[in-house]
């Protein structure tokens, strides 16, 4: 059995109040665009992000920020965490990762998850990301960066995978087919991506940055971004 299974099913649950579902993260902007129509589509703007931002950036991101929040490395903890605003490409995905590290800065605060120490450090980042947040409370729950990589890449999946559910929309079946397909891949990503020498970081997604910017001006919306 995994250790410390249970807090990383906990980091990892829907029910976490990082508010995660009220984002689509540009999805919403490809539905509009006709990009995205149907299950295959969504699948493919899904696997694509994944690969092509979240396993060579934002995972790589936060394996650093759990290992300094470990070893109690608070100016490579910052670093990381301004490393990662400052690729937020549009004002909303920006506000995205605020809002919901504040959230979730919020909860381990109030269960007493993390020490003195590290909340006083957590509340001090500017802007107080998410990945930061997430890497904090992994690390106070004891979970190693390459599981907490895995479940913070399985948060992002599923919530995607959700949003396109009711943008598409997808049937639940073709929702729970798309997590099948592609939830395997998320340990060997994560791996990967904790191997990966940050000179190799890249975060290169222009198609998701241009319909992220879209997004901010879209008539109708059901999600933030």
């Amino acid at each position: 059995m995994t250790p410390h299974l249970i807090p990383l099913l906990h980091l990892a649950s829907p029910q976490l109040p990082a508010g995660g579902f009220a984002y689509s993260q540009g999805l919403e902007a490809a539905v509009e665009t006709g990009l995205v129509t149907d299950a295959a589509s969504a699948g493919g703007w899904i696997s694509g992000v994944l690969n092509a931002s979240l396993a060579r950036f934002e995972a790589p991101v936060l394996g650093g920020l759990v290992a300094a929040w470990q070893h109690g490395q608070a100016a490579e903890a910052e670093r990381l965490d301004r490393l990662f605003a400052a690729s937020r490409e549009t004002s909303e995905l920006l506000d995205e990762t605020g809002r919901m590290g504040r959230a979730l800065g919020v909860w381990l605060r109030d269960l007493g998850i993390a020490g003195v120490a590290e909340l006083r450090l957590l509340e001090g980042l500017r802007p107080q990301t998410y990945p930061a947040a997430f890497a904090c409370a992994a690390a106070a729950l004891g979970i190693e960066p390459g599981d907490a990589a895995t479940a913070y890449l399985w948060v992002w999946l599923e919530n995607q995978v959700m949003a396109a559910v009711k943008l598409v929309p997808l049937g639940q079946t073709a929702g729970q087919r798309l997590l099948l397909d592609l939830g395997p891949q998320l340990p060997a990503i994560a791996e990967r991506a904790l191997d990966l020498p940050e000179s190799e970081w890249s975060g290169l997604a222009p198609g998701l940055a241009i319909l992220s910017s879209r997004h901010e001006t879209q008539y109708s919306r059901l999600f933030r971004s």
